[in-house]
């Protein structure tokens, strides 16, 4: 994956998610038969804004869902 100056900050976990779906389906051939291996939704965020512990409350919050 390679970003730009120009790349837009919310193109970055789409390109993330792409080249990592691509590596995980080259080393495991049974998630090629999955349609999706990953959601379009990402939660954009800056630490400085909040907490260590809210930050990480919000990751293992949407990691249940």
């Amino acid at each position: 994956m390679r970003a730009t100056p120009y790349t837009l900050p919310a193109d970055i976990p789409r390109l993330i998610k792409g080249c990592s779906a691509h590596l995980l389906r080259e080393g495991f051939p049974h998630l090629r038969k999955l349609p999706s291996l990953w959601t379009r939704w990402y939660f954009p965020s800056t630490a400085g804004n909040g907490s260590q512990e809210t930050t990480k409350r919000n990751i293992e919050r949407l990691s249940r869902v």
